[in-house]
């Protein structure tokens, strides 16, 4: 009997040619159960434009060296990071590397908020824990504060502000081929992808909005406001809309096809969003307690088993579902004198 095809092998820290010019290197992410992030390599003659730049990180930055000089480059030869979201995974390297380099950042203007908001050394983790107390999680809000350290000074250095800000429609030539930047509101309000033409063929750097092994979570930003689910679900429908390409995410192999993968994002929803309004059915019913009737991830876990972090995105992303519900009219939300939303079904 031969073995399981191992599902993370994407994540070793071996870099691959995924397309001419286009040198995908998985880069290490300690502590975070996505194990990698990859970071793409496009070959220009005047220099190199990275899509994404991973975690600052020492371990990150030396294997993003031995990528390059394997390749026949260097870090000095980074001239342009397109960064997908403000992330630390996908941000902070890219600012630490302008530093050494003085390589240009690029980011969506739709990130703007957020990473000004990061100036000010909000509480971490603020807008989550007000939106579990929102989702009738309090209890979960008081063991789970605290437990984020706050960025050290060091830290916040690598969420200043980028170069450029992108807009919806800009296109940029990196060497033979042309990337648009699209906006994909939902995973971050500012999350773009590049669709990419010329070269051997369409792709999509996708960052987290598509990924082919996971559904990404939705409004974990420090700015964070209602509506990210809906956000999220047009997102996919644009791209469903616009030809099919190779799919390039941040986590995960690349896969042939982003319509493929973005049709089983929106069977999932459709499915989630079904399965939550069917528990609703008693009534008066917080994001909390729906959330504590499911089972979630691949293990079908409970909710009181998962780990602190993976039980606030379990409720907040319950709650996103139900705030959909209501927008459609199949459930009713209404907030009560504790501040938590309920709901109910029918007349």
């Amino acid at each position: 009997m031969s073995a399981a095809p191992d599902r993370h092998a994407w994540s070793r820290p071996e870099p691959e040619r995924v397309a001419p010019g286009v040198l995908r290197v998985p880069l290490p992410l300690p502590f975070d159960a996505l194990r990698a992030v990859n970071v793409y390599v496009l070959a220009e003659p005047d220099g190199l434009t990275l899509v994404d730049g991973g975690w600052t990180l020492t371990t990150s930055r030396d294997l993003l060296d031995a990528a390059l000089t394997g390749s026949g480059a260097a870090i000095t030869d980074i001239a342009r990071f397109l960064v997908t979201h403000m992330h630390r995974d996908h941000y902070t390297q890219a600012v630490a590397l302008r530093r050494e380099t003085g390589a240009e950042v690029a980011l969506g203007a739709g990130e703007r908020d957020s990473l000004e908001l990061m100036a000010t050394r909000p509480t971490p983790m603020g807008a989550q824990l007000a939106g579990l107390r929102v989702a009738g999680a309090a209890d979960v809000a008081e063991e789970v504060a605290g437990t984020v350290p706050a960025p050290s000074e060091e830290e916040m250095a690598d969420y200043a502000l980028p170069d450029r800000w992108l807009v919806d429609g800009e296109r940029l030539t990196v060497g033979d081929r042309t990337l648009t930047a699209l906006e994909t509101p939902g995973h971050t309000r500012g999350h773009l992808v590049f669709e990419a033409d010329g070269g051997d063929g369409p792709l999509l750097f996708a960052g987290d909005h598509v990924l082919p092994h996971i559904t990404p979570s939705i409004g974990f930003e420090p700015d964070a406001r209602p509506g990210a689910l809906q956000r999220f679900l047009t997102s996919l429908a644009r791209l469903r809309a616009r030809p099919d390409r190779r799919l390039l995410p941040a986590h995960g192999p690349v896969a042939p096809s982003v319509h493929a993968r973005v049709d089983e994002l929106l069977d999932h929803h459709d499915a989630r969003l079904a399965e939550i309004e069917q528990r609703v059915t008693a009534g008066d019913a917080t994001a909390a307690e729906v959330a504590g009737a499911m089972t979630w991830t691949r293990r079908e876990s409970k909710l009181e088993d998962l780990e602190g972090f993976h039980k606030v995105l379990a409720i907040l992303e319950t709650d996103a579902h139900l705030e959909v519900l209501a927008a459609q009219g199949r459930v009713t939300r209404a907030t009560g004198a504790d501040g938590a939303a309920r709901h109910s079904v029918g007349a």
